[in-house]
């Protein structure tokens, strides 16, 4: 018999491959004979570094980068097994999470990091980066990044614009002719699981805006500035990049990924399914076994045990699904490719026990799925 064991994280508690390795374990008590295989997996977010390096058995290196706030801060990537991938968080060098509450300001936050991260990773000449971009504390449309990579941002007297979504106002011409040429030797895929534009109703500074901090009226003049600013990459790339699905996300990153690097966006749990080919690894399986801290209703909404569900039953593979926590409207996961659903949490204990125990949870629940399995055999 063979299992695919391919888990996301368990926020706060295991890592992806955490909760693999106790998957296993605890399957194997009662399978001892069985083949498994185990795929740790993300969807573009939080984690998603650390799931694919342990997949490909990479490495994760740190780099100084500047912050949102233009101090330095301590930022990582990761590099697959073969150096031929690099694996980038945004948030990791401009994440929300690095700015404190009280200096939240998204009219001079930049994504300059962002871009050094993947300077940085062109050092090791990648042949491919993929960049998930949830988190961010920006809105700048991805022009710090683009600075970083030797762009420059021109003001109307020919000088570079300030840094931050507060500057774009004032940009007169877009100047590549100092672009680093190594971009065009890479291909950038970049996790996106929002659709919003980069401006209006729906748009970067009005959605994502308020939680890093922008008043209404910052938001009026963040999304005037990223209008302006799409109509001079109209103007001096020939993109137009306003209202394309996805621009705005992370502030407006998305659309820069678009304009400067020429990335393509995709579903963060199909990036990460193609990266550790999942499909390929699942072929003869018996049995898939996925989850991750929570399942609910929006777990259909691109969430890894649904992507591996439905890449497991185009082969007709039963899945399983385990998760910390399942919720009263989880019942619909049952219509897009999960089979049956376990929590692992045993009955009513306080959160700072689900979090201290869960390998020892998921492995105990892994066990009585085993059980039933081998009851059904």
């Amino acid at each position: 018999m063979k299992i695919v064991i391919a888990p996301d994280s368990f926020k706060e508690s295991l890592t992806a491959l955490e909760a693999a390795t106790a998957i296993e374990a605890g399957m194997k008590k009662i399978l001892p004979e069985a083949i498994f295989v185990k795929i740790p997996m993300a969807d573009g977010g939080e984690g998603t570094v650390q799931s694919l390096v342990d997949a490909t058995q990479g490495r994760v290196i740190s780099k100084t980068v500047t912050g949102p706030l233009g101090e330095p801060v301590e930022a990582f990537f990761g590099l697959s097994g073969d150096e031929k991938t690099a694996i980038i968080e945004m948030a990791a060098a401009s994440g929300l999470h690095l700015v404190p509450r009280e200096k939240r300001n998204p009219l001079v936050t930049t994504t300059r990091g962002t871009g050094e991260l993947i300077a940085a990773a062109l050092d090791f000449g990648v042949k491919k980066i993929i960049i998930g971009i949830g988190g961010s504390a920006t809105n700048d449309g991805g022009a710090g990044m683009a600075r970083a990579l030797g762009i420059q941002f021109l003001n109307a007297d020919g000088n570079e614009i300030g840094e931050g979504g507060g500057s774009l106002g004032e940009l007169a011409f877009i100047d590549m002719a100092h672009a680093d040429n190594r971009l065009a030797r890479v291909k950038i895929e970049v996790a996106c699981d929002v659709d919003n534009p980069l401006t209006g109703l729906k748009g970067a500074s009005r959605i994502f805006g308020p939680q890093k901090g922008a008043t209404a009226e910052m938001i009026e003049t963040l999304d005037n500035n990223l209008h302006h600013y799409a109509e001079m990459i109209r103007k001096d790339l020939g993109k137009d990049i306003e209202q394309v699905s996805g621009a705005g996300a992370a502030g407006g990153l998305g659309g820069g990924l678009l304009a400067f690097l020429s990335a393509e966006l995709k579903r963060g749990v199909e990036i990460v399914i193609e990266a550790t080919r999942l499909e390929e690894l699942l072929l003869d399986a018996d049995f898939v076994i996925t989850g991750e801290g929570k399942i609910d209703g929006q777990t259909i909404f691109g969430k890894t045990p649904i992507g591996v569900a439905k890449t497991a039953k185009r082969h007709s593979i039963p899945v399983i699904a385990i998760a910390g926590h399942v919720a009263q409207d989880s019942e619909i996961v049952h219509e897009h490719g999960i089979d049956v659903l376990f929590s692992v949490v045993p009955g009513a204990i306080t959160l700072d026990d689900a979090l201290e125990n869960a390998s020892t949870y998921v492995r105990n629940t892994a066990a009585n799925i085993a059980s039933l399995i081998k009851l059904s055999k």
